[in-house]
C-alpha cells in the first residue's frame, strides 16, 4: 500500500480545509509576534530602507525617461526647422 497521495486526490482535501478565518489569522499573527517580536523592529527598518531605495530607483528611471523623450522631441523640432 502506497503512503503517497496523488495530486488529484489532494484537491478535495484542500477544498475541504478552505481559507483561514479572521480568528485563525489573529492566532497565527500572535504566535509570529511572540516568536519574532524582538527582531521585528530591525526587520521593519530594513524593509522601510528597501522600499525607499526602490522608490528612488524608480524616480531615477522616470527622470531619465523624461529627459530622453524631451531630447527626442527637441531634436525632431530642430529637424523640422
Amino acid at each position: 500500500m502506497s503512503t503517497f497521495i496523488a495530486v488529484d486526490q489532494m484537491q478535495p482535501l484542500l477544498a475541504f480545509i478552505g481559507m483561514p478565518g479572521p480568528l485563525e489569522l489573529i492566532v497565527v499573527l500572535a504566535i509570529l509576534l511572540l516568536l519574532f517580536g524582538n527582531r521585528l523592529p530591525s526587520v521593519m527598518r530594513s524593509l522601510g530602507k528597501g522600499i525607499t531605495e526602490f522608490k528612488k530607483g524608480v524616480q531615477g528611471v522616470e527622470e531619465e525617461l523624461e529627459e530622453a523623450t524631451t531630447s527626442i522631441s527637441n531634436d525632431s523640432k530642430k529637424d523640422e526647422s
